[in-house]
Parts: structure tokens; C-alpha cells; sequence
């Protein structure tokens, strides 16, 4: 099995927000010389969207999906000290710590379902792919897909597994398939469905979904707010994923009736 285990890096130098992202990620430098676009941790969502991105690119990567490197990213206080957008100070000093960053896809165009290059296979792993982890932020108007290289490349999982707003009532979402799956910006290419579900089930076994789970930062697990601690939470995010993986059948008919 492949090594799930990020690199980590300090940011030296923030560059510019980009802020067609309602969270309001930036593109940074860091002590690697290469650019990020970095998620912070004091975002709206807060830590939350950071397991998002966590999981959901990892099991990407492992479906052979083309997701950018993505690396943890030390945040220290100095940034917010000689930022003059208030707005932007805010979020740089609620974010000091460890933070996403996704590495910079230099000239890469936003996927235009009309124009843009995505072939069967890929298409139909990405649409099961978002069904497992309730994605529910892959649609025309945010395709949250981008073209670099000739090659399609995901990116922006945050809005994935969005059953961790309401920790109380998470086992409710066990039993539900993914009704909106209709809106994928995929579904139409999407046509190896059942080929793309078998390799699904060869690749990401019980094995991976627990070593990728169990490489989440503590650090972004732990609320004090939170009726769950830490561990519970894993074990969650654990039995979830496994539970959408029994049911990849079901998700299969789901995304083929849609289209």
C-alpha cells in the first residue's frame, strides 16, 4: 500500500487571497520554494473542511484520480501582523498552526463540461468517488475540476462528509445513498459506472480507508465543543467510508438512474 503520510512545510511568504472561494484560501510560498493554495484552518467551517480535503483527496489518489500533493502547512503569527486587509488579518490569526495546502497547478484552466477533457473511467471513479464521501460541491455552477496539462484534476473537497456539522445525529447518514448525485457536473460522461466500481473495490480496502483515517492531525479533530472526542470521530469517518464502500452497488444504480 501506498504511503499516506503528508510532508510538511512552513509558509514563508503569503502571496495573494483568492477570493472567488468563499473561505477565502490564498495562494502562498513555501520553505520548499513552491506555491500552495493553502486552506486555513480559521476559515468559516473551521477545521472540519480540512479532514474534507484530508480524506477525500487521499481516497482520490488512490483511485489513481489526479489530485494535486497535498501538504500540511505551518502557519506562525507573523503574517497577520503585516497584513493591512482586516479581513484577511483575521483569518491569518485565527489560522496560526497547521494548516491544508494544496500544491499550485500553474496555469491550469477551470473544467468547462463543454469543452474540457475527461474521459469515461476518470469521470465515472470521480462520480462514485463523491457519492462515498457525500460531496455534494461538484456541480456545473462549482465544478471544483480543473484542466492542467490535459488532464483532469480534482480539487476543493471541503464540502465532502458533511455530516460532521451535526455529530449528534451522524449515524442518521449510514443508511442514505447520495440523491445529489443528479447535479454532477460528471454524471453525463459518467458511462463505466460499473467497471469504475470494481476497481473501486479492489483498490480502497478496509486496510486504506484506516490508514488514511488514522493520518487525520489530531490537532484538527480535537474540539472541546464537540460531544465526541477525537478517536470517536476517526472511528466514524471509518465506519462511514466503510459503509458507503458496502453500498457501492446501490451507488452505482443511484448515479446510472440519474443519468
Amino acid at each position: 500500500m501506498q504511503n499516506i503520510e503528508l510532508r510538511t512545510v512552513d509558509v514563508v511568504q503569503y502571496i495573494t487571497p483568492l477570493r472567488e472561494g468563499g473561505s477565502l484560501p490564498a495562494i502562498v510560498k513555501a520553505d520548499d520554494d513552491f506555491l500552495y493554495v493553502i486552506k486555513f484552518r480559521g476559515a468559516g467551517q473551521g477545521k472540519k473542511v480540512l479532514v474534507s480535503e484530508f480524506i477525500s483527496g487521499e481516497l482520490a489518489r488512490v483511485l489513481g484520480l489526479n489530485v494535486p500533493e497535498l501538504v500540511l502547512m505551518n502557519l506562525d503569527d507573523s503574517f497577520s501582523k503585516t497584513e493591512p486587509d482586516e479581513e484577511i488579518q483575521d483569518l491569518l490569526k485565527f489560522s496560526v498552526g497547521l494548516n491544508l495546502g494544496l500544491h499550485y497547478l500553474s496555469g491550469a484552466i477551470t473544467y468547462d463540461p463543454l469543452v474540457s477533457v475527461a474521459d469515461a473511467m476518470s469521470a465515472s471513479k470521480v462520480v462514485l468517488l463523491d457519492s462515498m464521501v457525500s460531496n455534494i460541491d461538484r456541480t456545473v455552477k462549482n465544478t471544483n475540476l480543473l484542466n492542467w496539462k490535459n488532464e483532469l484534476w480534482l480539487i476543493d473537497h471541503g464540502a465532502s462528509f458533511y455530516f460532521h456539522h451535526d455529530w449528534d445525529n451522524w449515524k442518521r447518514h449510514l443508511d442514505r445513498s447520495f440523491p445529489a448525485v443528479k447535479d454532477h457536473v460528471l454524471l453525463e460522461r459518467a458511462s463505466q459506472l460499473k467497471e469504475a466500481a470494481l476497481e473501486i473495490q479492489k483498490v480502497v480496502t478496509t486496510e486504506v480507508i484506516h490508514k488514511i483515517i488514522s493520518e487525520v492531525p489530531e490537532d484538527w479533530l480535537a474540539d472541546p465543543s464537540e460531544s465526541m472526542s477525537a478517536h470517536e470521530m476517526r472511528a466514524a469517518y471509518e465506519e462511514f467510508v466503510i459503509s458507503r464502500l458496502s453500498k457501492i452497488d446501490i451507488l452505482v444504480k443511484e448515479a446510472q438512474d440519474a443519468r
